[in-house]
């Protein structure tokens, strides 16, 4: 018989993965919204940003991050 504390173990592992696939499905659909809606925009976009230099395009990532943890800090 399986201990108590490995069967909650393994039931917040498998909720985690859970959780991490939902969010992985949540970012496929938000990016592909602009694509879909506005190709043309969303190109003319991403060649702008294959544009910049490392040091900015780490910088836009940076803010990306920052931002997204502030969302998720706010909604939860």
């Amino acid at each position: 018989k399986i201990p108590a504390f490995l069967r909650l173990w393994r039931s917040c592992v498998e909720s985690m993965w859970q959780d991490i696939g939902v969010a992985l499905c949540l970012v496929l659909v938000l990016e592909g919204i602009l694509p879909f809606l506005s190709p043309r925009s969303w190109r003319e976009t991403i060649l702008q940003l294959a544009g910049l230099s490392d040091h900015n395009l780490r910088l836009v990532g940076l803010a990306s991050m920052l931002l997204g943890t502030a969302a998720l800090y706010w909604f939860h």
